[in-house]
This record gives C-alpha cells, structure tokens and sequence, in this order.
C-alpha cells in the first residue's frame, strides 16, 4: 500500500522545502500540510496542487501499485 502523504513528505524534504513553502504554493495553512503527510490517502485535485507544487509525479506511485498487482 502507497502511503502517499510520507512520499510527499520525503519529496518536499529532499528539495529542501518546508511545509510553510508547500503551504504557500497549495493555498492552504501550514498545519494542513501537516495533516497531509500522515494522510495514506489524498484527494486527486489536490494531489495535482501539489504534484505541480513540487515539480514531481505522485501519481506515478499509483500506476506502479497497478501495474505490478496485475
């Protein structure tokens, strides 16, 4: 199972973001992207907010998941 807000987390991390930063970009206060990364599950338009935020697919650990349950 994809846990997708620590790969969120972890992107943010390793561009040396911080949550303030994400929360500017996305529109949203800094303690809901908190809440984001324990989430395991996100909605699709959000996600999208913040795959552009970030500059990076998180919809691609989807297609894997379904690719290699086939």
């Amino acid at each position: 199972m994809i846990h997708i807000g620590k790969k969120i987390e972890e992107e943010m991390l390793r561009q040396e973001r911080t949550p303030a930063w994400l929360a500017r970009k996305i529109n949203c206060a800094r303690p809901n992207v908190y809440y984001i990364f324990r989430q395991e599950s996100i909605n699709t338009d959000l996600l999208l907010r913040i795959s552009k935020a970030l500059n990076h697919n998180f919809f691609q650990y989807y297609s894997v998941a379904v690719f290699n349950e086939v």
